[in-house]
């Protein structure tokens, strides 16, 4: 899974309650999903004893649970903003990601500490046709779902959402290994093709949460826009007569809500109101390009610097990452 930051194309969000509908059914989605293959998981370990399909029922229940985790924060995240949280509630998604983290993890340690035991006790699965049947009508189940986890991901851009798809998207794979797990052991006559199967779901599960885990601290710890973002926004104002100059940049996300701050330099000549005219024609200019993102923009005089400061660093002729060294010490 590509986990990096990309400097995707603005989308055009869809309004708030919109929005909120669409999560929520993402999330009561893989609640009912979840539920549906406990229960199927459940018989077939009984019927087979596998280790394989041990770990698919650990992982689908805690999938239950992250998916509740996920509809909380995706509820909590589609409140407004109020008077104790002034820039929204956009991080509840990025810790319900971080819920689902955990439980993953913790999938995974028990998935393999059970693959363990049964390579070293020497067990074998039984009644292959029920776990089989079961991860078939599990893969088919999951893919319904990933598929409207990605229209509702495509509308929104949601991280608990994201996160959710994520660990549904490896479930397909699991429930594959576990077919291949009962195959080889029970036809094939491969000893010892369960626990190992078992293993490697165990893997695959722990580098889904680490992968998941950067998302989500990115958010929570308002690490920059991608640079090729960045550098677009910069491209925007360039050709702005009125620009003199753009200093101290800070872009941030929270939960699907974008922000970006910025000292632009002006004439020093200029009135307030043609400095606010200014700030209005370029803020309009961004918006258009960057929907849904609040720009906080502070005018400057040209050639204006803090007494005792070194004169800051214009991004539009330097580049943006020029502005780091003196960003990183200001929080």
């Amino acid at each position: 899974m590509d986990t990096a930051p990309s400097a995707a194309p603005a989308r055009a969000a869809p309004d708030p309650a919109t929005r909120a509908s669409l999560t929520r059914s993402a999330a009561f989605g893989s609640m009912a999903v979840a539920g549906l293959l406990l229960v199927l998981k459940l018989w077939a370990v009984w019927q087979t004893g596998s280790a394989a399909m041990l770990g698919s029922v650990a992982d689908t229940a805690l999938d239950l649970v992250a998916s509740l985790a996920t509809l909380v924060g995706v509820w909590v995240a589609a409140q407004p903003a109020d008077h104790d949280h002034r820039f929204g509630h956009g991080k509840a998604e990025a810790l319900a990601a971080l819920v689902q983290v955990v439980l993953i993890s913790i999938s995974a340690v028990g998935i393999a500490a059970r693959a363990v035991e049964q390579w070293l006790g020497g067990a074998r699965p039984e009644a292959a046709e029920s776990g089989i049947a079961v991860s078939a009508i599990a893969m088919v189940a999951t893919l319904g779902l990933l598929l409207w986890q990605r229209h509702v991901i495509r509308r929104t851009g949601s991280l608990a959402i994201q996160t959710d798809h994520v660990h549904y998207r490896s479930d397909l794979l699991l429930n594959l290994a576990v077919i291949a797990a009962l195959m080889l052991d029970q036809y094939a006559g491969i000893t010892g093709a369960d626990p190992v199967f078992a293993l490697g779901i165990a893997v695959w599960l722990a580098w889904n949460a680490w992968g998941a885990s950067r998302d989500a601290v990115d958010n929570l710890m308002d690490r920059e826009w991608p640079v090729e973002r960045r550098e677009r926004l910069l491209d925007l104002m360039r050709d702005h007569p009125a620009l003199r100059g753009v200093h101290d940049l800070r872009t941030r996300t929270s939960g699907t809500h974008d922000f970006a701050q910025f000292h632009m330099n002006v004439d020093g000549q200029m009135t307030v109101a043609a400095a606010h005219q200014v700030m209005d024609e370029i803020e309009a200019a961004l918006a258009r390009e960057f929907p849904g993102t609040e720009f906080l923009i502070h005018p400057d005089p040209d050639g204006h610097a803090e007494p005792g400061s070194p004169r800051p660093v214009d991004l539009l002729t330097a580049g943006v990452d020029a502005d780091f060294p003196e960003t990183q010490t200001q929080g």
